[in-house]
This record gives C-alpha cells, sequence and structure tokens, in this order.
C-alpha cells in the first residue's frame, strides 16, 4: 500500500484527480483478490493431508487379512503401512503451515479491501458537509476503542462457540453411540457431522446477529464515530488474525513434532501438545479465518448503513422528516448488548449433575 501511494504520486493525480491514492489502494486491493486461486490451492493443501492421515486410520488398511500380499500383487512393492503413518503425520505438519501461510494473505485482502471503502464514506461524508475526523474529537477516540473491542469480543466469542459446541458433541456420542465398536461406519459418521453442524450453527447465530446490529448502530449514531470503528476493526483484525492463524499453526505443528519426531505419542508430554492443540485449532480454523469476511461484513454493510444515515440527516436538515437516527441506533445497540451476552452465558459448558 505504501508502495501505491508512492506510485500514484508519479502523476496519477492528473489523470484521477485529487483523491489518485485512493485508486491506487483499490488496484491494489483487485490484485490481491487475483491472488485467489493461489491462496486456494495453498489453503486447501491443509485440509488434504489432514484428512488423508484420517482416512488411514479409519479405514485401519493394515489390519485386512492379507492386506500386504495383495499389494505385492496387484502393485508391485512391499507396502510399510508404519512408515506410511508417518509420512502422513509429517505431510499433515506441512499442511498446517501451509494453512497458516495463506491465511495473513486472505486477511490482507480484507484490509486492502475495507481501507478502500472507508475511504468513499469519508469522502461521502465530505461531500454532505458532515466529515470531522479529527484525533481529539472524542467520537473518533470512542470509536477507536469500540473497534478493537469488538475485535477480541468475537474472538472471544466465537472461541467460546467451539469449545461449547465440541464438548456438546462428545457428550451427545458419549450417551447415544456405541464406543466400543472397533470400526466406525456410515450412520456415526452422519450423526457426527450432524451434531456438530447444529451447535456451530447454535454459536454462529448470537455472533451474526451482534455483528449486524453493531454494525447499524453505530453507523447511525455518528458517521465520524463509524469510520473510526472500521479503521479500528482492520487494524486490530489484522494483527489479530496474524497472530491467531501462526500461532494456532505452531500449536498443531508442536503436537505432530512430539508424535513424528520425538516418537512420545501417549506420554505426558504429548498430552500437553494436544491440550494446547485444542486451543489451536480454533485459533487457526476459526477465529483468524472468519475474521476476514467479519472485517469484509462491516464496511461493506456500514457503507450502506452511512449512506442512509445521511440521507436522514439531510431530510431532517431541510424539514421534510425527522431525525430519527439516534433511536434506531439505541434500538440496536439493545439488540447486540444483548446477544453479546448469549454469546458468551448462554453459550457456557453447562456443570454435570
Amino acid at each position: 500500500m505504501a508502495g501505491a501511494y508512492w506510485v500514484s504520486g508519479m502523476g496519477l493525480g492528473e489523470v484521477m484527480g485529487t483523491h489518485a491514492s485512493v485508486f491506487a489502494f483499490g488496484l491494489v486491493a483487485f490484485g490481491f483478490l487475483c491472488m485467489g486461486p493461489v491462496n486456494i490451492a495453498v489453503d486447501s493443501y491443509g485440509p488434504v493431508t489432514d484428512n488423508a492421515q484420517s482416512v488411514f486410520e479409519l479405514a485401519q488398511t493394515e489390519h485386512i487379512p492379507g492386506i500386504k500380499e495383495e499389494i505385492k500383487r496387484d502393485f508391485g512393492f512391499d507396502p510399510d503401512f508404519t512408515l506410511g503413518k508417518h509420512y502422513l503425520e509429517a505431510n499433515d505438519s506441512a499442511g498446517n503451515t501451509f494453512k497458516a501461510t495463506a491465511k495473513p494473505v486472505l486477511i490482507g485482502t480484507a484490509v486492502v479491501g475495507a481501507t478502500t471503502m472507508i475511504f468513499s464514506i469519508i469522502l461521502l461524508l465530505d461531500k454532505a458537509k458532515m466529515l470531522a475526523l479529527n484525533l481529539t474529537d472524542a467520537p473518533v477516540l470512542l470509536g477507536f476503542i469500540c473497534g478493537g473491542a469488538v475485535i477480541y469480543w468475537f474472538c472471544g466469542a466465537s472461541m467460546q462457540a467451539v469449545t461449547t459446541g465440541a464438548y456438546r458433541a462428545v457428550e451427545f456420542i458419549k450417551k447415544n453411540m456405541d464406543l466400543t465398536k472397533k470400526e466406525a461406519d456410515l450412520e456415526d459418521s452422519i450423526t457426527v457431522v450432524r451434531i456438530c453442524t447444529q451447535y456451530a450453527q447454535a454459536g454462529m447465530w448470537n455472533i451474526f446477529i451482534v455483528l449486524l446490529t453493531i454494525t447499524l448502530a453505530f453507523a447511525f449514531f455518528d458517521p465520524n464515530f463509524f469510520v473510526a470503528y472500521l479503521i479500528s476493526i482492520a487494524v486490530f483484525g489484522l494483527f489479530q488474525a496474524i497472530y491467531m492463524a501462526n500461532a494456532g499453526g505452531a500449536w498443531d505443528n508442536a503436537k505432530k513434532y512430539v508424535e513424528v519426531d520425538l516418537k512420545e505419542k501417549g506420554t505426558e508430554l504429548h498430552a500437553a501438545t494436544v491440550v494446547g492443540d485444542t486451543v489451536g485449532d480454533p485459533f487457526k480454523d476459526t477465529t483468524s479465518v472468519a475474521l476476514n469476511p467479519i472485517i469484509k461484513f462491516s464496511t461493506l454493510f456500514g457503507l450502506l448503513a452511512v449512506e442512509i444515515a445521511i440521507k436522514i440527516k439531510e431530510a431532517a436538515h431541510t424539514g421534510t422528516s425527522s431525525d430519527y437516527t439516534a433511536i434506531v441506533g439505541v434500538f440496536m445497540l439493545a439488540i447486540a448488548l444483548v446477544f453479546v451476552w448469549r454469546s458468551f452465558y448462554a453459550m457456557r459448558i453447562p456443570p454435570k449433575i
């Protein structure tokens, strides 16, 4: 983005006008989006290696009678299942690194695109003679604080939803499924996918409603406050997503290092890394990934909300209507706070009776 700003000062202003740098930022965002196929390929490598290892473990091919002779006869080599499992686990570790590398690029596309849309809101406010962005103004400072608060609330709420959903899924499986079976069947797999989906959706609704209503509330309260809020969620979200993607990958790979290189599976050291992986998986596979659409949704939906708020204020200024933006903002904020409470207290793991 710094390079785009520098290039925009080399005559681009004569073509694009006084806001050539904004156009340059838009080109950077477009360039990021053009890397989509590469990002998808890199990010898909991790799930493929992870699933390959899971398929190998669930298939239990090495226990099939006469399988070694059959593979030797049909494919011409002697299978080494122990070494094959070692390679699959090592490849899964590489897949974690690939995923941790691709996710920051995706969050970078959200931040660059959000920057361009934030400039659009600023120009919209400037055109309406409502622009008052000053660091000494209380609404601007409060907007910066609220943006960071929403990012950290979202991180906590999404991880709480994953933790509670996993607990409920395990409790359901322990009560309703036969865990003495040595082989999984299709019906069990369908049941597990169904209950995990249900619990994931239960946590998703709280978060989605909060983000929807709080974006409307802040946009209707004060557009300048809302601009500061959007800048804050972009900055906080960028560094938080990068940190969580890298930390989650490190926790997952620590477990793989103990299993593959140290061969300490089943020890207390391995148990400690498994506990760390239960934190790392929500870090890298839930929260860091979800921050990408959160930033995009808030800025895109916020742009529309700010334009509506400006039209209402202009109509009130001309006397053709009343300014009811504050009433709508308070109502939406009240709904958001209710679901913020639900995202934690309604999603807590219930005590065992």
